[in-house]
Parts: C-alpha cells; structure tokens; sequence
C-alpha cells in the first residue's frame, strides 16, 4: 500500500510500504480522509520528541471497513466509520472506569515516543482495534468525520471542567481546538465564551463561531480586558489551548478566584507557573488529555450543528500533495487551519 512517511525530521515521502497486520479483534480500515493535526506539524519538525522516525503519523481520519478479524461481530466489510485517536487495552482499572484516555497500557496512532510506536492513517489503510471504532451515518462526508477526533478533544475538556450554568470562559489560542472549544464551552452552559489570539483572521473565525468577545495582546493588556468586561472579578474558566508558557499565564491572569484553568495544550514539555498567583486565589489546574468515549456525542453535535467544522477546512487535498502543505502549515501560513488529504 501507499503511505506518507517521516522518514527523518522535515522530510516526508510517500512509500510503499506493507499492509498493516490485524488481529483477531482488530478492523482494517480503508482511509478515505485524514486531518493534518497541530502535533502532527510539530512531530514534523521533532520538536515535540513524541514523532520518531522512520513513522507514518496521524490520527484524525475516517474511512470503510475493509476487513474485520474473528472475533469482531459489530463491523463488517462497507460499514463507514471513523476512530479514537487513542489504543486503550480495554482491560485495566482505569479502562474498566470508562477512563479509556488515562490506560495503563495507552498508545497514540502516529506515535513514536521511545515507548512504543504506533503507526497512522496517513496511509491507504490502518488496523485497529473494533473496540475504539465507531459507525458514521450515511450523511455523514468522510472530511467532516476526519474532525471527530478534534471535536473530541475540545468536548471532553468542557465536559471535565464541570461547567456551572451562566459561567464565563476565556479560551487562549484560537487555532482548531481553541476554536472547537468556543464552540463547546458555549454548548455546555457557558453564557460569554472570550478568544484570545494574536491572529485577526482566527478572532474573526472566533467570533463567526459563537465568541461574545475577542481580545490580542499582552497577558497583562488581555487580563485588564477580561476584568473590565466582567464587573472585575474575571472568568469563571479559562481554557489554554496552546501548551505554551505565556499563553498559560494568561489563563492564569484571566481566571477570578476560585477558578479553574484548564489546560488542553501540549507543546512544550515543561512551563513554569506562578505559583503563589495560583495557591492565593485558590485556583484549580486541570488538565485535559484527549477524550474518553465522547464520539457518538460529538457525531450528534455536529450533525445537529451545535459544533460546526466545516468553516475549519481550509483544503481538501490527495496525499501526494501533502508534503507540500505540511510545508506550509509549519511556517504558519496566514489563514490556513485545516487541510484534510485523501489517501
């Protein structure tokens, strides 16, 4: 089969490479569409150290059941699905709780971090296992559902944060999940969702999307904003979707006391936080890692539009231009988001 492959840092090269092996309660799948994800862009460039050549890479893909092992009753060969981002063994506490994000034994499609590797979807076909496998509607356009995994990530944040009916959240980095993530906090009880960024062109999007208000600049200039529209007492959330240090103090700035920061960026491997700023104020850091089984909820969500994706796809495009637009999207280009490619 074809496949993109990193074969070393900043260089991708479409292959042929095997057909991946399934297993008796695994499904191969033949990909359809496959979203170029933020990590993915930094796994490009090595600078998250979770991307080790020589590897396929991505997560967020969809596609038609080619095979299903034995043991696998719940699919067959046609079936339209999509799939969790996230290989949970199905068989430890953690798992046995519904926490499938936290397993003991989790592993991450297009990973490779010293641990294990894992390759992707950026290929003709994937194997997985049926139990993170899920059907797609009819209507439902591969493209859209190459989201789901994304969508996921922001709707398992808000559900975590325990959200009070009439809150206020500040989102911080208004890129594909920051942008899901307006949408999501506002779905789940928030009443004013903020967009912090220092790109125009996605405070625009923001603001399309559902944010009450948006504001660039300074921690300390975005902060005194946040005050100034919320009688001084701040917000009740604020969401930190960049994984960066300045961007995460100024969470911590916008929060009231007694708030909740909670952190779904994860760039750079360590921050330093202000300590005493937190511990004072009583705040709560909450981190969020992934989703947890919320891929039915989500189809449900964008198929009834309370999430919506479509002004997030900035191209769709065959894998055998995809070289070219990691390219672009690593050096940021001006209004690109999401390019979905088509194996």
């Amino acid at each position: 089969m074809r496949a993109l492959l990193l074969e070393k840092y900043n260089e991708l090269k479409l292959e042929d490479v095997p057909m991946p092996e399934f297993g008796h309660e695994d499904v191969l799948i033949q990909v359809k569409a496959c979203g170029i994800c933020g990590s993915d862009v930094h796994g490009y460039d090595g600078s998250t150290g979770r991307r080790i050549p020589p590897l396929i890479m991505w997560h967020e893909a969809a596609g038609i059941v080619h095979s299903a092992g034995r043991g696998v009753q719940s699919f067959k060969p046609g079936d339209r699905v999509t799939f969790d981002s996230t290989i949970s063994c199905g068989a430890c506490r953690f798992c046995a709780a519904g926490a499938v994000n936290l397993c003991e034994k989790r592993q991450v499609l297009g990973v490779s971090c010293g641990e294990y590797r894992r390759n992707g979807a950026f290929a003709e076909f994937v194997s997985v296992p049926a139990r993170i496998v899920y059907a797609l509607p009819d209507e439902f356009s591969f493209a859209h559902a190459a989201l789901i995994e994304a969508v996921s990530v922001a709707v398992h944040a808000a559900k975590i944060t325990q959200i009070r009916a009439g809150s206020t959240a500040v989102v911080i980095g208004a890129g594909m999940i920051g942008l899901l993530s307006v949408q999501a906090f506002r779905h789940y009880g928030c009443d004013r969702v903020f967009a912090v960024d220092v790109d125009e062109t996605r405070l625009k999007m923001a603001r399309d999307l559902g944010a009450t208000h948006t504001f660039s600049g300074s921690a300390a200039e975005i902060a005194s904003r946040v005050l100034g529209v919320t009688d001084g007492r701040g917000a009740e959330i604020a969401v930190e979707a960049v994984g960066a240090q300045e961007p995460i103090n100024t969470a911590i700035e916008c929060v009231c006391s007694g708030g909740t920061v909670t952190l779904i960026g994860n760039v750079s491997p360590k921050v330093e936080i202000p300590l005493q700023r937190v511990v004072s104020r009583q705040l709560r850091l909450l981190g969020s890692c992934a989703s947890a089984g919320e891929y039915p909820e989500c189809i449900s969500l964008m198929q009834k539009g309370a999430i919506r994706v479509e002004p997030l796809i900035s191209a769709v495009a065959p894998l055998s231009d995809a070289a070219g637009w990691f390219e672009r999207l690593h050096a940021r280009e001006p209004g690109l988001m999401k390019v979905v490619l088509e194996p």
